[in-house]
């Protein structure tokens, strides 16, 4: 028993010896551990001071930077008038800026318009003109039986026009030559809402442009106040994104204002009909009607003048117009030619000397040939033959004026006197091809 408890007794010791030991080792550990603690806890303080801290600075800088911008804001406005609605048109950094004359400004190099160009528009409105051509539509059929026969029915198609100037007894208006051919009447509508009846002074169809004419005897003197003769400008100054304004007679419904940029220039297109041109191109809705209409600067100038005949691609966004520096020579030159109004008196009725044929639009596909009046006997020594016509020649244009039926060519005649020369252009066959043959011919006198 006794020494059973000197073991127990020992053993205790150890046990306790040991307990000691680990106890105090515990303690160490927990004092380091609190100690890390302590170190964690100072450090997450100082984390949030500099939370804090830096978001102070943040708060202090937003607010003496907002207070510079304000500054600055407040300093531009005083030299710059706030406008509301204004687009950029600039590949520079834009800013706020005021408008000159309400539409146009500068500032620092910056140029830029404004939603708003009714200023525009009020000023170049009066020289705009709607067109409505009455025609006689005449087509080719065949019976059962294959005989020809030809039929004929009245139509009507709307145009637009400028009004580019004024002499003594006429008001001229330029327009497309696709508006006014073939017309039987054309009554222009003025900005008053009046109307006239206009007579031809000259065509181009190869540059789709015509001068038409209104006698001013015709005109009240209310119309007369009302109207105004538009500014050109130079289409060959135009850049890529300047802004532009399309005004014309759109489907026929009266006078409509379209906006856009210029999308590229010196465009060169092919037409429904095959003629080839350079156009200035625009996403500007132009459409059937706006065809003859003028195509604006910012300033209110005439840079194009709209044409419809490229829609027939279908492509949103792309309008096409002849520019007006290209345009200006022909229109002065169509100015100048006599307007025909009254036919000639028989006993004076020019004369060329040629029996003809009518090619029309179906016979032309079916043959390959040009359409137009075939020459089948030209008279010796008559005005053609002098000309150098030649037998098969296929006339397709007389003084400018697109013809295509012989009856056509005939009435056009009427307004020319014997002893007038004309440009008569016929499409010869030339090594098995068509080429284009221009021809002065000076009208003879028929013989009794």
């Amino acid at each position: 028993m006794y020494d059973n408890e000197i073991y127990s007794n020992s053993e205790t010791g150890k046990y306790t010896e040991y307990q000691t030991e680990h106890v105090i080792q515990n303690t160490e550990n927990t004092d380091t551990a609190a100690q890390s603690s302590t170190v964690k806890e100072k450090k997450k303080k100082s984390g949030f001071r500099k939370v804090v801290i830096s978001a102070g600075l943040g708060l202090a800088f937003g607010v003496f930077a907002g207070g510079g911008f304000y500054a600055v804001k407040l300093g531009t406005e005083q030299l710059v008038p706030k406008e509301d609605n204004q687009a950029v048109v600039s590949d520079q950094v834009s800013q706020p800026g005021g408008v000159n004359n309400g539409s146009l400004s500068s500032v620092n190099h910056v140029t830029y318009i404004t939603d708003d160009v009714s200023g525009v528009v009020e000023k170049v409105m009066p020289a705009m003109v709607s067109i409505v051509n009455n025609y006689t539509n005449t087509s080719t059929g065949m019976t059962l039986w294959g005989q020809r026969y030809d039929y004929s029915q009245p139509g009507v198609s709307s145009g637009s026009g400028i009004i580019l100037a004024e002499n003594e007894k006429e008001l001229l208006i330029v327009t497309n030559n696709h508006v006014v051919e073939n017309s039987d009447q054309l009554q222009i509508i003025f900005i008053d809402g009046s109307t006239a009846t206009a007579s031809v002074k000259g065509l181009d169809s190869d540059m789709d442009l015509a001068v038409i004419s209104v006698p001013l005897e015709t005109l009240s003197e209310e119309t007369k106040n009302e109207i105004t003769v538009a500014s050109l400008g130079n289409s060959d100054d135009l850049k890529l994104g300047s802004p532009v304004i399309a005004i014309g007679n759109a489907l026929g419904y009266g006078q409509s204002v379209t906006g856009g940029m210029i999308s590229a220039l010196n465009r060169e297109m092919t037409a429904e009909d095959g003629s080839t041109g350079i156009f200035i191109q625009t996403d500007a809705a132009i459409n059937h009607g706006n065809s003859g209409g003028a195509l604006l600067n910012i300033n209110g100038e005439v840079i194009g003048i709209n044409s419809s005949k490229m829609d027939g691609y279908s492509v949103e966004g792309m309008g096409y117009a002849i520019p007006i520096s290209t345009a200006s020579p022909i229109i002065a030159e169509l100015m100048e030619r006599q307007t025909r109004t009254d036919l000639v008196a028989e006993e004076e009725k020019g004369y060329m000397g040629v029996s003809m044929r009518d090619v029309t639009a179906q016979y032309a596909q079916m043959l390959g040939i040009p359409q137009g009046v075939s020459v089948q006997e030209i008279e010796e020594g008559s005005a053609a033959q002098q000309a150098g016509m030649m037998k098969y020649d296929i006339i397709v244009k007389f003084d400018g004026q697109k013809v295509s039926t012989g009856e056509a060519l005939a009435e056009l005649v009427g307004y020319y006197r014997a002893g007038e020369t004309v440009k008569v252009t016929v499409q010869r066959l030339v090594n098995g091809e068509y080429e284009s043959i221009d021809l002065e011919l000076t009208l003879g006198k028929r013989e009794q």
